[in-house]
């Protein structure tokens, strides 16, 4: 799968012709360079699953994609990515989770994500979703072993064995020094310490951490947490979002999860931005978005930052 990493038609285009055993290698790739992933890694500091990115330079923050290569590749086109990331500029590109699943392009979308994050490692960070859970809290219809079998006939079975290893390394959360921590889902409630989030996949399933980063959602008009509709992870009110922002020392929660016709949502007084980057069935919403963010600047509110999403 070698190409000019200059060029996103090439990658896009490689993504749709990938064979099983290219595939299949990529995800092994992907494995063994997440898995080594700790400490120091370029100008990103990993501890456990938790990701600290500096206050420098532009973090594009992509949300929900559901298969969605349409979305996935005019975001890449229009931030960029790719050619700052190639220049050697301070460039993070930050995929928030559901890489798959609702949509049939899931595997071509995990094509050109890992084959992303294995061209600019030190730039591309892979966060967990509630689509790539542990299988005990998988999420339901789970339709990416079909849009495999679509892809890669008989072999899908081996190539989703080596993807549920993969969803094992990716990312519980990403923490920028005093402005913002993103997740995919929701606020950990009962977490104390920065080890809980950085380790929730450790905890699971004793502890309810990784459950609800997975899939919580923030409610208005409540204190503390409820049931979720959604028969995991919580309801959380602004109480509980405080608490964690306080703990982290952080300004605002980044985070997608949340289908939004808007392809974005505000919550808790401006404490909470929503970004969800899949348009089209089977959700409906008019729009994506995703997020193109000076991390230097310092915000109290994420209406600050509106300025930075772009819709599609």
């Amino acid at each position: 799968m070698a190409f000019n990493v200059k060029d996103l038609s090439s990658l896009l285009n490689l993504a749709m012709k990938v064979g099983s055993n290219e595939f299949l290698q990529l995800v092994e790739d992907s494995i063994r360079l997440l898995a080594g992933e700790s400490g120091k890694v370029g100008n990103l500091q990993i501890n456990g699953r938790l990701v600290s990115i500096p206050p420098v330079g532009e973090a594009i923050v992509v949300g929900d994609i559901h298969g969605d290569i349409e979305s996935l590749s005019q975001i890449l086109k229009n931030s960029g990515f790719m050619e700052k990331a190639h220049k050697g500029e301070d460039t993070f590109m930050v995929f928030l989770g559901d890489y798959g699943d609702r949509g049939p392009y899931s595997p071509e979308v995990y094509s050109v994500v890992l084959k992303l994050k294995v061209l600019f490692p030190e730039n591309v960070v892979l966060m967990r979703g509630n689509h790539e859970g542990p299988n005990d809290i998988l999420a339901h219809p789970h339709d990416l072993p079909f849009h495999l079998q679509r892809k890669f006939g008989r072999d899908q079975s081996d190539i989703y064995v080596k993807l549920r290893e993969l969803f094992n390394h990716l990312y519980n959360a990403v923490l920028i020094e005093e402005r913002y921590v993103l997740l995919h889902g929701g606020v950990p409630s009962k977490a104390s310490s920065i080890d809980d989030i950085a380790y929730a996949h450790t905890k699971h399933p004793w502890e309810s951490h990784l459950e609800e980063i997975l899939w919580s959602d923030p409610e208005e008009g409540i204190t503390g947490t409820y049931p979720s509709p959604r028969g995991a992870g919580r309801l959380f009110g602004g109480d509980v979002t405080n608490k964690l922002l306080t703990m982290l020392n952080v300004k605002a929660l980044i985070r997608g999860h949340e289908p939004s016709a808007e392809g974005l949502k505000i919550n808790h007084g401006g404490k909470i931005l929503t970004i969800f980057s899949r348009k089209g069935p089977p959700y409906y919403n008019d729009y994506g978005a995703y997020l193109q963010l000076s991390l230097s600047e310092t915000v109290e509110n994420v209406e600050q930052i509106k300025q930075y999403i772009h819709k599609l």
